[in-house]
C-alpha cells in the first residue's frame, strides 16, 4: 500500500484487522482474568499472541505494509502488554517488579516519541529487537498464567514462563536503548537542530 491511501483503505487490510482485534480483546481479557475464568484467559491471551506472528506475516507476504500498520501494530502489543501486566500484576500471579520493569522501558519511550513529534517526525520504524522483546513476553504471559492455573505441570512450566519473560524484558530495554540512539541521530540531524 501507498502511503497517500486512504486511511480506511489502509485499515480494511488483513494485518491492520488482526492488530485491531488484539486491540479489541484487552478489555475481553481482562474482565475474564479478574473474573477468574482463567481458562478462557489463557485462550484470549494465546490468540493476542498468534495475530501478532500473523499481522507481520501477512504485511510481508501480501505487501500490505501500510503507515497505519507501523503505528497500530506496536501500539497494540504495547498496550495488551501493559494491560496483561496489570492483570496479572492485580491477580497475583506476577510480581509488582515485573510490571514496573516493562512499563519504566515504554515511559521512556514515551518520552522519546514527543522529542520526535517537537522535532517533527512520527514514530520510528519498530526495531527487531523490540519485536523479539514483544514476541517472548507475549509467551511469557500465557505461560506465566497457565503454570498458576495447572500446578501439576508449574515444575516445567514455570521455569520456561520465566525464560520468556526474563529474556523479553532484557530484549525490550535493549531494543529501547538501539530507539533512543536512533532518536538522537534523528534529532541532531533535523533541520529544526540546524537552524
Amino acid at each position: 500500500m501507498q502511503p497517500g491511501e486512504r486511511l480506511r483503505d489502509q485499515f480494511l487490510t488483513v494485518p491492520n484487522l488482526l492488530s485491531a482485534l488484539r486491540l479489541a480483546l484487552v478489555p475481553i481479557f481482562l474482565l475474564l482474568l479478574l473474573n477468574e475464568k482463567f481458562f478462557l484467559a489463557i485462550v484470549v491471551l494465546a490468540t493476542a499472541s498468534l495475530t501478532d506472528y500473523l499481522d507481520g506475516y501477512f504485511a510481508r507476504k501480501w505487501n500490505q505494509i501500510t503507515r497505519l500498520g507501523q503505528i497500530l501494530d506496536p501500539a497494540a502489543d504495547r498496550l495488551y502488554i501493559f494491560s496483561t501486566l496489570v492483570g496479572l500484576t492485580v491477580a497475583g500471579i506476577v510480581p509488582l517488579w515485573l510490571m514496573l520493569v516493562i512499563v519504566a522501558r515504554d515511559f521512556m519511550l514515551l518520552v522519546a516519541y514527543v522529542i520526535l513529534a517537537n522535532h517533527g517526525f512520527g514514530p520510528l520504524p519498530v526495531h527487531y529487537l523490540g519485536k523479539a522483546g514483544t514476541f517472548a513476553l507475549l509467551y511469557a504471559f500465557p505461560l506465566l498464567l497457565i503454570s498458576y492455573i495447572w500446578t501439576a505441570g508449574e515444575f516445567v512450566i514455570l521455569p520456561l514462563a520465566w525464560a520468556f519473560a526474563l529474556w523479553g524484558v532484557g530484549l525490550y530495554w535493549w531494543a529501547g536503548f538501539v530507539y533512543l540512539r536512533q532518536v538522537r541521530d534523528v534529532v541532531k540531524n533535523s533541520p529544526l537542530r540546524l537552524k
